[in-house]
This record gives C-alpha cells, sequence and structure tokens, in this order.
C-alpha cells in the first residue's frame, strides 16, 4: 500500500526531446519521476535533475522483459526498487519515418507496436491509474479536400512509422476495456522549440538551424500545409490529461496543438527569414516516400474537453531557437546527437 502522498510518474524514454523537458516539468509540480531510457542519443539531458530527492534513473529497454517487471509492489525498472506510480507517460519509440527507415520493420515495429503494449500490461498489472500514449497527427496522412481534420477523420498513415503508430493506438482503444489503467492518446502536431535534448530534425528548428548555419534553405513541397506545437506546450498538454476526470479521457484521442499553429511551409519559411536575415530560399520539386502530409488539424476537442491553450507562438518559438543558436549556447547542433536520423528539408 502506498503511504507517500507525493505523485509519482514514471517516463519511458524520459531522456529524449520531451522527455527530458517534462521531468523538469513534473519536479517543479512536485511530483516524483523515474526515467526509463535506453539512451541512444546521451543522457545528458538530465543532468540538472540528477541530484533531485525526487528523481530516479534506470538505464535499460522498455522491450526488454527484465526492465519493466509489475508485482503486488509496483513497477520494478530495471535495477531500481518496486514503486507505485500514479501514471506512465510512455514516449519511449523509433520516433519519425527517417529513423523508422533507417532500423527497419522488424525494430520499428518492436519498440513502437510491441513496446507500448509491454508498458501498458505493466502499468495494468501495477495498478496505474493512467497511462499517456504519446502518437502522432501523421496518422492522418493526406487530407483529400483541405478541410481540418479531426480525432473522428480516417486515418490515412503514409509511412512506417505512423503505421506502427495506428496500430499502438487500435491496441490501446480496442483491447484494454475493463483494464485499471485508463489510456489516453495523444497525437501530437510537429513540435519545435527548445529543450534539454533539442531535436534540428524537425521542420521550424531545421529550418532555423539550415538558415543560421548555411544562409540558405531548400524547400520540398512548398504549398503543403501542417501543424505546429511548442514543446512546452505539450508538457503542459500531458499534465492536463493526467488531471482531467477519467470519464473524460479514458480511451479518448486528443490532438494536440492550436488552430493557430497551421502553417503553409512558405509561411514558415517568411518568419525564418524575417528573424535569419539574408537567408536565400531555393525551391524544388521532389517526389519521395516519406511522410507525405499536407493537413490542417482541428484541435477543438482538446481545447474543449481538457482546456488546453497552447502560450507559445510558431514567431516565439522561431525567436526562441534562433536566440539559442545565435548566442552559441547549442555549438554543436550539426552533430547526429540532435537528430534522429539524416535529414532532408521537407
Amino acid at each position: 500500500m502506498k503511504t507517500d502522498t507525493t505523485p509519482h510518474v514514471l517516463i519511458t524514454g524520459g531522456a529524449g526531446y520531451i522527455g527530458s523537458l517534462l521531468t523538469g516539468v513534473f519536479l517543479q509540480q512536485g511530483w516524483s519521476v523515474t526515467v526509463v531510457d535506453d539512451l541512444l542519443f546521451g543522457g545528458a539531458s538530465l543532468l540538472g535533475y540528477w541530484h533531485h530527492p525526487q528523481f530516479r534513473f534506470a538505464k535499460g529497454d522498455v522491450c526488454d522483459p527484465a526492465v519493466l517487471r509489475a508485482s503486488a509492489e509496483g513497477i520494478a525498472v530495471g535495477d531500481l526498487p518496486p514503486a507505485h506510480f500514479d501514471a506512465v507517460v510512455h514516449l519511449a519509440a523509433i520516433v519519425g519515418f527517417p529513423a523508422c527507415q533507417m532500423v527497419g520493420p522488424q525494430v520499428a515495429w518492436r519498440y513502437n507496436f510491441e513496446g507500448t503494449k509491454r508498458v501498458f500490461a505493466a502499468a495494468d498489472a501495477a495498478r496505474v491509474g493512467r497511462l499517456i500514449f504519446a502518437s502522432t497527427y501523421s496518422n492522418y496522412g493526406l487530407s483529400p479536400d483541405g478541410t481540418p481534420v479531426t480525432e473522428e477523420s480516417p486515418l490515412n498513415p503514409q509511412s512506417l512509422y505512423a503505421e506502427t503508430k495506428v496500430a499502438a493506438e487500435q491496441f490501446l482503444r480496442d483491447q484494454t476495456a475493463g483494464a485499471t489503467t485508463i489510456p489516453v492518446l495523444f497525437r501530437f502536431a510537429t513540435l519545435f522549440g527548445i529543450s534539454p535534448r533539442t531535436r534540428f530534425d524537425l521542420i521550424i528548428n531545421q529550418f532555423v538551424l539550415e538558415a543560421i548555419t548555411r544562409r540558405k534553405l531548400i524547400i520540398y513541397q512548398r504549398g503543403y500545409a501542417r501543424s505546429f506545437v511548442h514543446v512546452r506546450d505539450v508538457c503542459d498538454a500531458i499534465l492536463l490529461g493526467l488531471m482531467a476526470p477519467p470519464a473524460t479521457i479514458n480511451r479518448q484521442i486528443f490532438n494536440v496543438g492550436s488552430d493557430e499553429g497551421n502553417y503553409t511551409k512558405d509561411e514558415i519559411v517568411a518568419l525564418v527569414q524575417r528573424y535569419v536575415t539574408g537567408t536565400i530560399v531555393e525551391y524544388k520539386d521532389l517526389t519521395f516516400g516519406g511522410d507525405m502530409r499536407d493537413i490542417r488539424v482541428s484541435f477543438a476537442k482538446i481545447r474543449e474537453q481538457l482546456g488546453f491553450r497552447p502560450r507559445i507562438s510558431v514567431e516565439e518559438g522561431i525567436r526562441e531557437v534562433a536566440g539559442v543558436l545565435l548566442n552559441g549556447v547549442i555549438k554543436d547542433a550539426l552533430d547526429s546527437q540532435y537528430r534522429n536520423a539524416q535529414f532532408i528539408v521537407q
């Protein structure tokens, strides 16, 4: 029986782009945090929390049966003693279509689908209250008529990455009825902004980096529209998902972003040029078998049911990323640790 009243969260993939920022947000809110991560990109993003009395870390692959072991005492994570968790935030995954293509279908499905089932099973066996699952609006693919997609719109995944996420969503929605753990499914828009492990394979961060380091952007699919949300706002959405009444969020899907975050690539380029003067833009035609997205997204559901309203605009995020790079705060942003895979400006 848990006697400590401090809420405790388990974050899988907690050393990554979202998780490394989310860890600090939870600690600031008075939570205890246990992070499990295999440290594919290192663990420097967690050093600021290392000596926090409410932070624990275990190195490990969530697909390994020895890493998450549920029992009556809670969940044992790696070599850490069992603990009772109030929530699990499942971020661990092979993220993005380039990374999934690089590791291949077998590995991508193992991490993104089988890993999700394993994490949920451990949470449910340990009677964890709820699990936040990080999904993606890539699941929608291309919008045939330009109408903003909602959580009820048909899914048309265009990549291996999206296929694995769709399958994981279907498992959480269709095969968890009656479980103790309540799954909540968040389809994140394209993220941007600075975190302890900033990624530069995301379109806004990437455009700013390219403009500053090369003074040139080569743009493909120039008219395509996408939706964007700041990584800090995603952390706020996760907190809301953990505080909402169970009936509101049980096995529910929420698009995470705002209507103000819908932009075309041309509009993003214009904003980047405003903050990185002298940037030359070259447009090219290219067709490739990647994660093709040309959609606008409706975020009415998360706004109306969870009260989610992002605080950081795309323009503020561009200014933030530019400021960090121009001031040399991240000196090695071209290094592989800041990318999930070799990228192309899409």
